[in-house]
């Protein structure tokens, strides 16, 4: 059995490999071509949780789990939060042929699905960035919406002044354009064409009078039922857009609590993005619109970027 370790999986899947895959594999998904269960996360302890989810790319097609741990203070010891493995089975034999390392999928393919729906919703000359968060996630983001906009600044906020300053200060040097420390998230947002929330926030960080007309924001940083980064007004305000109508429906906090707050129905989620791509329901209407897209992450898109990786030299 082979195995694919993080380093590998950095140095081969790029942006330039990693975004066209996590499309096609969004499009695949939304048409009903791949088989998979709704994510199934167990609460640790301290915020902690194990994940496992099962997939298949097709009924003939390379099937298998990522199992995930989650730990978010693994950030402030200088290691991933999130750990585990992507396990690959054969189609025509059913045998387990690979292991890849499932920190480092999750990493790009996640920042992959956002440039993917943000090339999609956000105003065509979208320039400015703001990112929300400075974690492994916030990095992988500013990376992967270089290559779907011609990005011209980058504002960050975080909870920390000093980590957000570093954070700015090595981005800048990597990406070689203007990377700025905001005092406050209003600062930070407010010229931004894309807003990438990235946090670890229980409660909003993010307010829709924050937020101008035509903005596209990439929702990332909940990741199950509970912890929410924006209002409720911003959730009803906005052109709202699924990685996965079910996983969002039962699992998109900041969807579910304005549900429950009796502002918008089940209606509300538009469309799945992998619709938006394939030409079935339009994403962005207007200049004016502010369009969402909930990412949540599903196993379709570590199983076609780890198969990638396997199948090909």
């Amino acid at each position: 059995m082979r195995m694919i370790d993080r380093d590998e999986v950095g140095r081969r899947l790029t942006y330039e490999v990693c975004i066209p895959i996590v499309r096609e594999a969004m499009i695949a998904f939304s048409r009903g071509e791949t088989r998979q269960l709704l994510r199934s996360i167990i609460p640790l302890a301290d915020g902690r949780a194990f994940g496992v989810m099962p997939g298949a790319l097709g009924v003939a097609a390379p099937f298998g789990a990522k199992l995930i741990s989650v730990y978010p203070e693994n950030f402030a010891k200088g290691i991933q939060s999130h750990q585990g493995l992507v396990i690959l089975f054969d189609p025509g034999t059913g045998a387990p042929v690979c292991v890849v390392h499932a920190g480092e999928v999750t990493a790009i393919r996640t920042a992959a699905a956002s440039a993917v729906a943000t090339e999609i919703l956000a105003r065509p000359q979208a320039r400015r960035l703001a990112i929300l968060g400075y974690g492994e996630q916030a990095e992988t983001h500013a990376r992967a919406m270089t290559r779907v906009r011609p990005i011209e600044t980058i504002q960050v906020w975080g909870r920390s002044p000093e980590r957000a300053g570093a954070f700015a200060a090595r981005m800048q040097a990597e990406l070689g354009l203007p990377v700025l420390a905001a005092t406050d998230v209003a600062a930070a947002v407010a010229d931004a064409d894309i807003i990438c929330t990235v946090t670890a926030a229980r409660e909003p960080i993010l307010t829709s009078a924050m937020v101008a007309p035509g903005t596209h924001i990439n929702l990332v940083g909940s990741s199950m039922a509970g912890p929410v980064e924006i209002d409720d007004d911003l959730v009803v305000r906005a052109r709202f857009v699924a990685d996965s109508r079910e996983g969002v429906l039962k699992q998109g906090a900041e969807f579910l609590r304005a549900k429950a707050a009796g502002r918008i129905g089940d209606d509300h989620i538009v469309a799945e993005i992998g619709q938006v791509l394939a030409g079935d329901i339009v994403g962005r209407r207007t200049e004016e619109e502010v369009t969402i897209y909930k990412s949540l992450g599903h196993v379709a898109q570590d199983l076609a970027s780890a198969w990638a990786l396997y199948s090909q030299p």
